[in-house]
């Protein structure tokens, strides 16, 4: 579906004294295969590691992370019939419709009543199909079949309160997120295998490597691969994890793995997220 433009419809890009609140929509994608050689029940993520200035230094920060990424609006005169005007964090934003924008603090209830209603209709994509597709294409090299996989909704989260992004074009920007959640299993082994491969094959150490050499190339500074963990193993290192530990970054068998990870486990609690059906909280 093609986007909706109007030429009274002008976007700028970054924050104002107005429209100083973040929100980023989101899907988030459980990735469930089992293990070619054991039968083993396993969750695959998305291994990322990003170059950045800190304090007058370059550090490369490796973080693991549920697969998908943001939503695209593909009806954006509906949206600011709602809200009236906002603006786009960055031009990438702007250029491909993500739901990352800047809001009026008081719009917020709005904005999360207007995803929900239209998460299943062709106001928004929330089907994470097109992400999966080009996500395992730059992080494993796979050109991902429509009949590998299956891929359905499960639900809906929402940030309790604004949180600093780490996202390259915003970073340390304070955020409100909503995330539309799925479980995908792959079906076909050979796939299954690929992953596991890519993701053995590659070590944090490496993968800072690579996004070194890559912004010294003239790239962002990125480099992607696979980080598959044992489904069961996880699940029980944060059930053991006190509640509000799993609202930051943790260490799992010395790989850093996104808060956001432990959100799309369904049985495990993460404070600083509501579950749909909580209601959206207000920043005004």
């Amino acid at each position: 579906m093609k986007p909706k433009h109007s030429r009274l419809l002008n976007p700028g890009i970054g924050a104002t004294k107005d429209l100083s609140l973040r929100v980023s929509v989101a899907t988030l994608v459980r990735v469930l295969f089992e293990n070619p050689k054991d039968g083993e029940v396993m969750l695959a993520l998305e291994r990322r590691a990003t170059l950045y200035e800190a304090e007058a230094e370059r550090v490369v920060e490796v973080k693991s992370q549920p697969f998908g990424g943001a939503l695209r609006i593909y009806d954006l005169i509906l949206l600011q019939s709602r809200i009236g005007d906002f603006h786009f964090d960055s031009e990438e934003s702007r250029a491909e419709q993500d739901f990352r924008i800047f809001i009026r603090p008081s719009d917020w209830e709005t904005v999360w009543q207007f995803c929900i209603q239209h998460f299943d209709d062709a106001v928004l994509e929330s089907d994470p199909r097109r992400e999966l597709t080009e996500e395992f294409a730059e992080a494993l090299g796979i050109s991902l079949k429509s009949d590998q996989y299956t891929c359905q909704a499960v639900g809906t989260i929402v940030e309790n309160h604004p949180s600093p992004t780490d996202n390259f074009y915003a970073r340390n920007t304070p955020t409100a997120r909503i995330y539309r959640t799925f479980e995908s299993r792959i079906l076909d082994a050979s796939l299954a295998k690929a992953v596991m491969t890519n993701s053995e094959s590659n070590s944090d150490v490496n993968l800072r490597e690579r996004a070194i050499k890559d912004a010294q190339g003239g790239g962002k500074g990125w480099a992607n691969a696979a980080l598959t963990l044992p489904l069961q193993r996880i699940s029980a290192f944060y059930e053991e994890t006190l509640p509000e530990a799993r609202n930051r970054p943790v260490s799992f068998q010395s790989h850093q793995l996104d808060e956001t990870v432990a959100a799309v486990l369904d049985h495990i609690a993460v404070p600083k997220y509501q579950r749909l059906g909580l209601g959206p909280p207000n920043y005004e």
